[in-house]
């Protein structure tokens, strides 16, 4: 089987400076790079909102994860990074509306920062097209 590897950007500034891509295909897997609330005009959504942020987060990956032709229920594994683990239930709560029915694999680490100190959660995700 050949396993061809498709790049995806969000459009970020930051991807084509600093050479990474939000989302890489090989194959059947999908993979999507840490993310953040940023908005495109570099703002950042849902300031000391962990839920809020949460829930944007989702949404951005979600639909970059439809260029290739993917979805939620396509998500094998979340990882979520928090700021403070005092956010860990509307993390929780916000994850749930996307994925309580999905289940996929879930990990929540403790960090003690993100690129700036309005961001209080990051996330990345795997995925398998079937």
């Amino acid at each position: 089987m050949e396993m061809v590897r498709t790049n995806y950007s969000s459009g970020a500034p930051l991807e084509e400076k600093a050479g990474y891509s939000r989302m890489v295909t090989v194959g059947p897997f999908v993979y999507l790079g840490g993310t953040t609330s940023v908005k495109p005009d570099g703002t950042v959504h849902g300031e000391d909102d962990p839920y809020e942020q949460t829930k944007f987060i989702f949404d951005k990956l979600l639909k970059i994860m439809e260029k290739a032709d993917s979805g939620a229920e396509n998500v094998v594994k979340v990882k979520a990074y928090v700021t403070d683990m005092k956010y860990a239930p509307e993390v929780a709560r916000a994850y749930s509306e996307y994925f309580l029915n999905i289940k996929p694999l879930f990990t929540m680490v403790g960090t003690t920062m993100l690129n700036r100190p309005t961001q209080l959660v990051e996330i990345e995700m795997d995925a398998i097209k079937y």
